[in-house]
């Protein structure tokens, strides 16, 4: 352990010393904070952000080496596990697996895409069909409530003009009924309105 002095001061804790002081990020917060604050120290740099596995097509997420499409030459199995050949064969073996492993994850996949558009579709047409019986029948009920509004309105104004036309020959004998009332009991009532001149007996005096 070396002893106390200015040679055991860290040359950033030297006072004498000019660079800066290294900062630690001491929380996963601060950590968060420090890379926030250099991200926005340049906001004229541009960022490039690599598009994730997950936005590409199913289709195109394949592995980089591919495996052949066609192995003209597959060898057997028939070479012993010291010989030479043998870690030939199990390469090419395990190519062979691998094709067949890809040709049945394709096969799979183009199944369930066309088990899904498939679902997809009788959902739409079942949705469309409830879609058009439930537009039917607000249709029905609008229609129906739109006649009864109709008649009851037609109901209402037929009530009015009769009652208009009673009004005159009601008024008329009203004021006939205050006419006589008015003249005393002495006088003889005015003929009724339509009434025909009967015979008239004269008294002789």
């Amino acid at each position: 352990m070396s002893a106390p002095g200015p040679s055991s001061v860290p040359t950033s804790a030297d006072p004498r010393s000019r660079r800066p002081t290294k900062k630690r990020a001491l929380t996963p917060t601060s950590a968060q904070a420090a890379s926030v604050d250099a991200l926005f120290a340049k906001p004229d740099q541009e960022i490039r952000i690599p598009c994730s596995s997950s936005s590409s097509s199913a289709s195109l997420r394949r592995p980089r080496h591919l495996p052949p499409e066609i192995v003209a030459n597959v060898q057997g199995s028939s070479a012993g596990a010291g010989s030479g050949e043998f870690h030939v064969y199990k390469a090419s073996r395990r190519r062979e697996y691998e094709r067949l492993r890809q040709m049945d994850l394709d096969l799979r996949r183009e199944k369930d895409q066309e088990e899904f558009e498939r679902d997809k579709t009788a959902r739409l047409e079942r949705d469309a069909a409830k879609t058009r019986k439930n537009r039917g029948r607000r249709d029905r009920i609008k229609a129906r409530k739109a006649k009864t509004d109709q008649g009851v309105a037609g109901a209402g104004a037929d009530d009015g003009r009769q009652g208009h036309d009673d009004a005159p020959g009601a008024s008329a004998r009203a004021g006939d009924a205050g006419d006589a009332r008015d003249a005393g009991p002495g006088a003889r009532a005015p003929p009724a309105a339509g009434a025909t001149p009967g015979l008239v007996i004269h008294d002789e005096d």
